[in-house]
């Protein structure tokens, strides 16, 4: 399928910007639905929206090949009750603001891509989670994912074909999780989290929007797909690779308590690196998909090198 239009909303973050860089690089017609001002920046149109009512954005859908939705509120945060209300409500009146406005549309998105997280699944160390037989877990978080997912599904668009990537933690150089844990090792404060064992799922960058491409040509892809590489590892060894890959010889560790300390500090949670993802792509790899960066070892040799 030809892209000649494509419209990405939220899409002003880190994953954002690497679909834009992919796409404008293509000549494709590319609009970004954004909180922020409406502007146009190197031939990328940006159109303001709130996220929950329609408004001059509405008439873009019309004639676009593909919807991205990468909408949400961050949940790098503490989880009061505010913020707790604002992670949900932006994941959700987007969502049904799209599919309602979808309906409207003469000519609707060919395929629509909804973001959603690796996360659903439970606490697991004893055995990979796939699409299949991953079993939803407990808490907040999977209950964001739950009625995120719900939204998504209960709107019946029947000429468009719906798409969710539950995005486990996305590696590049331009942003997300890598430069903040590279300024860790290099300090020396990148030994193992909590007791280690906990998983990482992960994908390079590239492959998560290669997978992206991938679900958007292959006509027979819907529902649930998990954005995570085929190798997930315990946290003990994923930061045992970076500091050889960065040629540290040692990382002071985090004891649990000491963790806890530090995110009421910087305002966050543990959860998002105590929690156990052990996330595999069993979808994609059954469709025929292949990961450029399949280990950890492949993808920081890539990103710390470049």
């Amino acid at each position: 399928m030809q892209i000649n239009k494509l419209i990405l909303a939220g899409g002003t973050g880190f994953l954002g910007q690497a679909i834009v860089d992919r796409y404008s690089k293509k000549g494709t017609e590319i609009i970004v639905l954004t909180r922020g001002t409406t502007k146009v920046v190197n031939k990328v149109r940006y159109i303001h929206w709130d996220g929950k009512t329609k408004g001059e954005w509405t008439k873009e859908l019309d004639g676009a090949d593909v919807l991205i939705n990468l909408t949400g509120k961050s949940v790098d945060c503490r989880y009061n009750e505010k913020n707790k209300a604002e992670i949900i409500s932006s994941r959700v009146n987007a969502t049904k603001i799209l599919g309602e406005t979808i309906n409207e549309t003469a000519h609707p998105p060919k395929v629509w891509l909804n973001a959603a997280s690796a996360t659903i699944y439970r606490n697991a160390e004893d055995r990979a989670m796939d699409e299949f037989d991953g079993e939803v877990g407990e808490g907040f978080s999977v209950g964001v994912c739950q009625v995120w997912e719900k939204t998504f599904n209960e709107i019946q668009n029947p000429q468009t074909r719906k798409v969710i990537m539950r995005i486990s933690m996305v590696m590049g150089k331009g942003g997300g999780v890598l430069p903040v844990m590279t300024k860790l090792v290099k300090a020396r404060l990148g030994g193992k989290m909590g007791n280690g064992k906990q998983f990482i799922s992960w994908i390079h960058e590239e492959d998560f929007l290669d997978a992206m491409e991938h679900l958007i040509q292959h006509e027979t892809s819907s529902g649930a797909y998990n954005f995570a590489a085929p190798n997930p590892l315990p946290n003990k060894e994923f930061m045992q690779l970076m500091q050889k890959q960065l040629n540290v010889g040692i990382g002071l560790p985090a004891a649990e308590w000491m963790l806890e300390v530090g995110a009421f500090f910087i305002g966050t949670e543990t959860e998002l690196i105590l929690k156990s993802r052990r996330v595999v792509p069993t979808k994609l790899k059954n469709e025929g998909f292949v990961f450029k960066y399949p280990t950890v070892e492949q993808a920081l040799k890539n990103l710390c090198n470049a």
